[in-house]
């Protein structure tokens, strides 16, 4: 069964554009599930059923595993089984006979207007490191991207006359981001003064450069960020993807179409972007009971 895995995370690295933490993740839990079966003597796919698998969950559960790490593991076993079915190893997937344990849904952190304007007030814009940190904070709350998404742009993907960005998303998806006005005014001043100050002589085709002149890394990016949280009075924990999070909302609050967010977002899945609506229509709430004028002092506990 080890090297039927093998098979299937080369498939997953060459026909799902799956990434090396993806591939290391379900090579890790599935092996760990082989391990399992090996030390109960199933050596085969077809010994696998329903209550070899129950067992096994159940024994995740009893040693602390919590209920979205059981879930992710069902997931992924999932996936390998629908694997074996397409390779003809076996007929029907014994995976899909268990169900995953439901994760209660957390909505996401999301910053405030008059936060977001706090914090992009930090960097020190008189200075080639300052210019650029505010033009970092202002693209990833600007376009919404992903920390990853952001540390991948090369200055031709950057068009400030279009004010727009071109991102290669999850699975080698491309797609286009839209800068507002006051992040193409940073990326400009970055362009013509900080990133030029940055180079030196080096030559790289990298829109954001670290102290030295080479590419920033995505952990170098969201440490600005988490500096820049650090020098304001913001008490929610702030992340790169807290920042999308933001963006997100800020756009449902404003009016926007579920799809356009998806879009803009890059979310394969509209089911994925529902759960900012949950987040505006909290928002729609507090607005209601604060403006209507017959809504009182409702208590609905």
């Amino acid at each position: 069964m080890e090297k039927l895995l093998e098979r299937f995370l080369t498939y997953m690295r060459a026909a799902k554009n799956a990434s090396s933490y993806t591939i290391k993740n379900y090579g890790n839990d599935i092996g760990q599930f082989l391990d399992y079966c090996q030390a109960r003597e199933v050596n085969s796919p077809q010994q696998i059923d329903r209550s070899l698998l129950r067992s096994y969950l159940a024994e995740l559960d009893a040693v602390g595993y919590v209920k979205a790490s059981i879930a992710r593991r069902v997931a992924e076993m999932r996936s390998f089984g629908d694997f074996l079915v397409r390779e003809k190893v076996l007929e029907c997937n014994p995976f899909r006979s268990v169900s995953a344990p439901r994760i209660p849904k957390r909505l996401p952190n999301y910053l405030t207007v008059a936060e977001v304007d706090a914090l992009m007030a930090v960097p020190d814009t008189s200075t080639p490191l300052g210019l650029r940190d505010r033009a970092i904070i202002e693209v990833l709350y600007g376009a919404g991207l992903r920390i990853s998404e952001l540390a991948a742009l090369d200055v031709t993907d950057v068009d400030t006359i279009q004010a727009q960005v071109r991102i290669v998303g999850k699975g080698k998806k491309e797609r286009v981001g839209l800068l507002g006005q006051q992040a193409v005014k940073a990326v400009r001043a970055y362009l013509e003064a900080g990133r030029p100050a940055l180079l030196k002589k080096q030559s790289t085709r990298a829109m954001w450069l670290n102290h030295r002149g080479g590419r920033l890394t995505a952990r170098g990016a969201a440490f600005i960020l988490s500096k820049a949280v650090k020098q304001t009075d913001i008490r929610t924990p702030v992340s790169p993807h807290v920042l999308r999070h933001t963006f997100a909302t800020h756009l449902l609050d404003g009016g926007a179409d579920l799809r356009v967010v998806q879009e803009l977002l890059g979310h394969a899945n509209l089911a994925t972007t529902q759960i900012y609506t949950h987040v505006s229509q909290s928002r729609a709430r507090e607005v209601y009971l604060r403006a209507h004028p017959r809504a009182g002092n409702l208590d609905l506990h």
